[in-house]
Order: structure tokens, then sequence, then C-alpha cells
């Protein structure tokens, strides 16, 4: 069968690989499993539930959700019924659900539990399309989707839905997904049946997996990464389980011994972290041994260029100590997929030394969102870049450095928005991503910035802060960083010390532990992430070099309004809470 709108995938899955552990999660403590039979039913179940509620072709219907197999139903089920999926994300504020649902004129939204359903409620009254609340969870009061479905169940649609199925192109839009961004209101992206459909054919050959695999999914699915790759497991015959949580995905990785899953750098800094750590503990052999193997895997480089003996050296450190990093991530992992944001280089190399391959990717939402993605095989991967672009996909590099793309993965435009639109894709039909790079030897994609972070200091230099935010976080001791310096002198940069490693450098140097606010002033500590931030000056250009910094005693995060679901830093939100503290810093500027 032909794959042109995404619903087709459950049914070519149905055809091909057929699972009975299709989609699995955690209830009661045990996993539960939906096959792909029970897929198929119940997306069927809720289109003619949309139906008998009179929803036609068109409509908007919007989830807020955590992962789970019944968000997999709906999202199948709204699609196939004809009506347009609009995924939010559960951690954003009650007012921009307000904004999203009378931007889009949601009409109905899926949601997972009490504390979203409360929010939606509170705003309420300020959406008047909104019609219809469906909780997955039970809530009293409220539909569940329990009753939602056996509502499909009780009042069959088959003729309607085989009509609008039919009557459903490849062109169709098929979702909206709303981008937070650094600013400004949420910009709805359009996406096409072909945009996400030709993203999952043309990024198969990249992920060495097949119907004998397991994924584990925590990455929001509400995400075009996640969600996309959810669309690709399927479309493989991969079995897919989902996380319990961000908290307990150590324990279901282990329980689960998946083969493939993806994740943002950041998870991979802290497993990394932990490891070390785990290292420092060590005594005497063993410790020698560990960091001999560490040391060893740091400077590996693909394809054998180490050499021989490097090779032999790493054959015994992967039996004696990576041995126990693989068991650490269930024992099975072919393969990482990391997006989002820059890969550190040593943990790139280090990870694949240890037969844990990561293959780092490049998109946005507007792409559907695969532009270029490392994979295996001689010549595919190259360390610090984001790969080679994907089929039927093309890149090009602007006279300014901005990377432009093009392809069937590229969105029908942002909806209600033509002039966001007309700005972002160009008149010969390029669009314009925002980030700077550049082609490393004509064919691997290198990502330096975004376009509009870039700033310029008092002397006219260019500073690209996302570079030295990123050197900055190879440090164990930093956990979040932003670089300022903009009509300055010299760079600086507000610093989040990674605080469980700081309390337990502390432990170990006899050190009084005290709150976080007075920690970051302890003298010790200030003289610690000055020698670090000085180690890892040594790698920048002058201009780029940070001077000064000034500690913050707690995490930025989503819920403050200062990082983006994405976790990206809202730049403008953290250099007004934190005016006073960056005027400290140039206060005494000569």
């Amino acid at each position: 069968m032909k794959i042109s709108r995404l619903f087709d995938i459950m049914y070519w899955q149905q055809q091909t690989h057929p699972t009975e552990k299709c989609l699995s999660c955690k209830t009661d403590n045990t996993w539960k499993s939906f096959s792909t039979k029970q897929l198929v039913e119940n997306a069927n179940y809720v289109s003619y539930a949309f139906i008998e509620l009179g929803f036609k072709p068109g409509d908007k219907v919007g989830s807020i959700s955590n992962n789970r197999p019944e968000w997999n139903f709906a999202d199948m089920g709204i699609m196939e019924a004809g009506l347009i999926h609009i995924p939010i994300y559960p951690t954003i504020t009650a007012s921009e659900y307000a904004f999203i649902i009378n931007d889009a004129s949601i009409k109905a939204v899926l949601i997972s539990d009490e504390e979203i359903y409360n929010k939606i409620i509170s705003i309420k009254e300020q959406c008047p399309s909104l019609e219809y609340i469906i909780t997955f969870n039970a809530i009293p009061n409220t539909i569940s989707f329990d009753s939602f479905i056996q509502n499909g169940k009780n009042n069959t649609h088959v003729e309607e839905l085989r009509n609008r199925n039919q009557n459903i192109k490849s062109h169709d839009v098929a979702t909206i997904l709303y981008t937070s961004g650094t600013t400004g209101n949420p910009k709805g992206v359009m996406l096409m049946h072909s945009n996400i459909v030709s993203n999952v054919l043309d990024s198969a050959d990249r992920v060495p997996v097949n119907h004998e695999h397991k994924a584990l999914s925590f990455l929001p699915l509400c995400h075009s990464f996640e969600r996309m790759l959810t669309y690709l497991y399927l479309y493989l015959g991969v079995d897919i389980y989902y996380a319990e949580s961000m908290e307990k995905i150590g324990d279901n990785i282990k329980e689960v011994q998946p083969h493939v899953f993806s994740c943002v750098p950041r998870l991979l800094e802290k497993v990394y972290d932990k490891i070390v750590n785990k290292g420092n503990e060590l005594k005497g052999i063993k410790r020698s041994l560990f960091f001999w193997a560490l040391n060893l895997g740091l400077r590996y480089e693909l394809d054998g260029k180490n050499g021989w003996w490097y090779e032999f050296q790493l054959k015994l450190a992967n039996k004696i100590i990576f041995n126990k990093w693989r068991e650490a991530l269930g024992g099975n992992t072919k393969v990482i997929v990391s997006g989002g944001a820059a890969l550190q280089v040593k943990l790139a190399r280090v990870f694949w030394a240890a037969q844990l391959p990561v293959l780092e990717g490049y998109g946005l939402t507007e792409t559907s969102p695969v532009i270029s993605v490392n994979y295996f095989g001689k010549g595919n991967t190259k360390f610090g870049t984001v790969g080679t672009v994907i089929k039927n996909v093309e890149v090009k590099i602007a006279e300014d450095g901005e990377i432009l793309s093009k392809g069937p993965n590229l969105m029908k435009g942002y909806y209600n928005r033509p002039d966001l639109t007309e700005s972002a894709i160009d008149k010969d039909g390029w669009f314009h991503t925002g980030d700077i790079g550049t082609l490393e030897e004509g064919k691997y994609l290198k990502i330096t910035d975004r376009k509009k972070e870039i700033f310029k200091n008092s002397g006219g230099k260019y500073i690209a802060p996302q570079v030295i935010e990123n050197k900055m976080k190879e440090s164990p001791f930093i956990e979040q960083i932003m670089v300022i310096g903009e009509n300055q002198k010299y760079t600086a940069a507000l610093v989040v010390p990674s605080f469980p490693y700081l309390i337990e450098w502390c432990k170990s140097n006899n050190i009084s532990l005290v709150s976080q606010h007075e920690l970051i002033e302890l003298k010790e500590v200030r003289s610690i992430i000055r020698n670090e931030i000085n180690r890892l000056n040594e790698s920048l250009s002058q201009v780029e070099q940070i001077k000064k910094f000034e500690l913050i005693d707690r995490e930025w995060t989503i819920d403050n309004n200062e990082l983006t679901p994405t976790l990206k830093l809202k730049r403008k939100n953290l250099f007004k809470a934190n005016e006073s503290l960056i005027n400290k810093i140039y206060s005494n500027s000569n």
C-alpha cells in the first residue's frame, strides 16, 4: 500500500508487521500493552465519536497530555476523520492555552489530568469555540475518554468514515503545532500529511531498527521531533514504550531495555556526569581503570582512525568498564537519537566509544522536523556536526551565514499569519531557518548559533553566545549559562551552578553546607567556577572569553517563563529578571 496520509501508517503496520505490543505504558506498576489491531480499532472509535458529535472535516481538536497510548488513538482518529490535531505543551500557562484555543478556534480538547483540567476551566469562558473537554484520567463531571470511545463503539459511522478517508489528500493540513519561541505569542505551524510522511520515509534509512526492536519514548509527543519519530517507529514496526515520567526514565530504561530512544543533549550530560561522579568515588586500581577507559573514550575517532593499538585498548575498555555504562541504559541500546540543542563533542566521542552511538540531528517544527542527521556507515557521521541532509531535502548557506532549506517537508505556512509566512519563506521557496551554520567538507551541516541571538560588542565584534554557552557547559560545575555583552566592552555571563555536583564537591573539600543562596556567595565556590571558566576560555578567541560572571541561586525553569518548552533560554525575560546583576557586572567596567 502507498502511504500518503499519516493515518495510513497504522494500516501499513497492520499489513506488514502487526505486533501485540505496538504501544505500552505503565499503569499501577504494571506495563500494559496495546496491539496494532487495538490501535486501529480505537482510532476508528475516536473518529466515529467525533462524527457522532457533528464534527466536520477541518474542525480543530486540541490535546494537552503526557505521552500515553490514548494520545496515539486520539491522534490517528482525529486525522482519519478529516479533523486537524493541535497538540499543546502541558507545561505552558493558562493564558497561552487561551491564546492557542482562540487563535485556532479549537472545538474540543483532550486532556490528561486534573491539573490541566483546572487550567482549562479557568479560561474556558474566554474561549467561545471550545465546546468539549474530554479527559484521559477519570475526573468527576467530565467526559471521560473511555465513555467517548464507548460512544464511538455504539455509534459506528463506517460509510461516513470511509468517505472522509478517501477524500483526505496528502496536501491537506493534518496538524497545527504552536511553537512557543523565545518572544511574543506562539506561532501555529501548519503541517500537511505529505510534510510529515515525507520526513518519515526520507529518515527511515538513518535509524537501524526494525520490527524486532523496542523504543522508549519520553520526550513530549506534542513536539514535532518525538511525534515524527513515533510515526517512524510505527512505520518500521518498532514497539513503543512510554516512560512514566522524566524522573523515572532510569528505572524504565532498565525495565524496558530499549534498542532506541531519543533525547535532548542535557539528558546525556546528566548521564555522563552521574557516571563520572561514581568513577570519582572509586579507589585504587578500579579508579585508575575507570579513568583510563574514560580518557580513551574522550579521544575516540570514527572509522578506526585511532589505529590498531587504540582499537585493541578500546575493546578491552568495553569489556571491563563501558559494559557497565551499557547495562545502565538497559543493555540493548543500538542507537540514541539526539536533537533540540548542540551535543558536546566530548559526549559524542565517549558514548560512541562505549558502543552507545548517538546520532545527532537538526531540524525545526517548520521542517517536520528533520533536515539532517548523522547515521551509520563510513563517512556518514562527523562529530560536532548534525550530519548530512536527508533525501529529497535541500540546504544552502546564505551570504550572511543563515541556513536555508527547501523540500517536501517544508510547512504550508503559519496559521492566520501570511505576513510571517512571507518573511520565513522567500519567493524562491527557501525557508529561512534563523540558524547560522556551515557545510563542512561540502556535506556535513554544522550549526553555530541563532541568527537573532548573535550580538555585537562595543568594539563592533560579533559574538555567538550559544557557541560559548555550549563550551562552558562542558564543566560539570555549570548547569545553565547565559552569555551577555551586547554593546559592552567584554563578554560576561550569568551562571547557574550544578548544585548536586557542587554539594558533593563541597563535602569532599570539607566546606560546610549552607543554602543555595549562601553557597553561591562562598569564595571557594566562586573560585572553582572562575577556574572552570578560565580553563574553558582557553579554547575561545579573546573577544569570546568570559571576563566576569555572576552566579544564580536556582535553576531557570519553564514554569517561571525563563525557558521555552524545549528548554531554550528566553533571553529577554532573563535579562529583565536579572537586570540588577547585569548592571553590577558592567557598572565597574573600565
